[in-house]
């Protein structure tokens, strides 16, 4: 009879060193001590509020900078297409929803802005721009909402044809309404961001775009945060479970409804943001300017990127908007480079399917599904 004594021990693993937290861009980040981490952070931060001058350093500004444009107001459309990047990612990435018509959230943002501030509208108000930030992306939430309830028991194709067709629906409202959302004449005269210099001129003129690029930096920034926290909660966590297996979350208990439901709600509430920031700046809004092309080249950002990762988010939002303005001027058997952006793009996304298909910075989970997926298929 053998005793508990004599049984030969099985050799147990060794436990993996603190701190390590696997590869990647993000698993490297992590290993970093705190100091140097934030270290990181202040200086990745201080390097984008200086870009608007990077135009005048002599080796990198003419690689960088724009043809056909100022290179401060490339900047700014960079950041609100990071922005709106960011806000899809919530939906696409994050809950694992396919939205191709998020162009509509972006477009509701900007109409309220422009309804409520331009005093050119049937309503004949004249809001300051600051009060109506949270007017637009209650609205925008709201319009989340109305979208997601109906069709959240959709999934797949039949949800992105869904989408799609409330974007149009915008667009077309837009255009058949030319006393409320006056079509193609648009709204002029909506004012700026507040506050002026010591010497009484405006910070958010119409000359420099560069107050409008840092405003840009410091929404994203919020933004970023708040993701990140949400991400990392419970709700980060349902996403998470609906995105990877939707009938096995809900026998686990997620209430699945209610967390696409808040997905489509952040999603719409960041797009619409998106819309107060780009009638800010541009002063100028009407139907033209929320074509489904837009919804599109994000959904490509988040693609490109990495969908499910902020940071491959903010690289694709920022690669979608830069490469054509960086076209400008550019010849291609005779014409403007920035007509072949689409074709351009397309090209590019081929590609990355082909030879990165989890994106440019994926996230470590969804970097790790496709692995296992290749070793399901792979010939034994």
């Amino acid at each position: 009879m053998t005793t508990t004594a004599d049984t030969p021990s099985k050799p147990q693993k060794a436990a993996p060193p603190q701190g390590k937290r696997g590869g990647g861009l993000r698993g490297r980040l992590d290993n970093l001590p705190t100091p140097a981490r934030w270290a990181l952070i202040v200086l990745v931060l201080a390097v984008a509020y200086l870009l608007p001058y990077a135009g005048d350093v002599p080796i990198i500004g003419p690689q960088v900078v724009t043809q056909g444009i100022d290179w401060p107001t490339a900047l700014f459309n960079i950041s609100y297409y990071v922005l709106l990047a960011l806000g899809l990612n919530v939906v696409v990435g994050f809950a694992g929803l396919l939205d191709l018509g998020y162009v509509g959230f972006y477009a509701v943002g900007a109409y309220t802005v422009a309804l409520l501030a331009s005093g050119d509208s049937s309503f004949g108000t004249k809001w300051v721009w600051l009060a109506t930030i949270p007017v637009a992306i209650a609205i925008a939430m709201l319009s989340g909402l109305i979208l997601g309830w109906p069709t959240l028991r959709l999934r797949g194709d039949y949800l992105a044809i869904v989408t799609l067709g409330f974007a149009e629906i915008i667009r077309i409202t837009a255009d058949n309404t030319p006393h409320f959302l006056r079509g193609d004449q648009g709204f002029a005269g909506i004012p700026h961001p507040p506050g002026k210099h010591a010497d009484g001129t405006p910070i958010f003129g119409v000359r420099d775009a560069t107050p409008y690029f840092w405003l840009g930096v410091t929404v994203i920034i919020i933004v970023v945060l708040a993701l990140r926290n949400l991400e990392r909660s419970r709700v980060g966590r349902s996403w998470l479970a609906i995105r990877e297996d939707e009938e096995a979350a809900e026998v686990m208990g997620v209430r699945t409804i209610k967390y696409k439901l808040w997905a489509f709600a952040i999603g719409a509430c960041v797009g619409g943001l998106g819309g107060v920031l780009f009638a800010g700046e541009n002063g100028f809004v009407n139907s033209a300017m929320f074509q489904l092309q837009l919804s599109i080249l994000v959904l490509a950002a988040v693609v490109m990127g990495g969908s499910g990762n902020m940071a491959g988010a903010i690289l694709g939002g920022a690669l979608i908007s830069y490469i054509p303005d960086r076209l400008r001027g550019t010849k291609i058997l005779g014409t403007d480079a920035y007509e072949y952006r689409y074709l351009i793009f397309g090209v590019i996304i081929i590609l990355i399917m082909i030879f990165r298909p989890q994106g440019l910075i994926p996230s470590r989970r969804r970097a790790l599904e496709l692995k296992d997926r290749a070793k399901e298929v792979a010939p034994q």
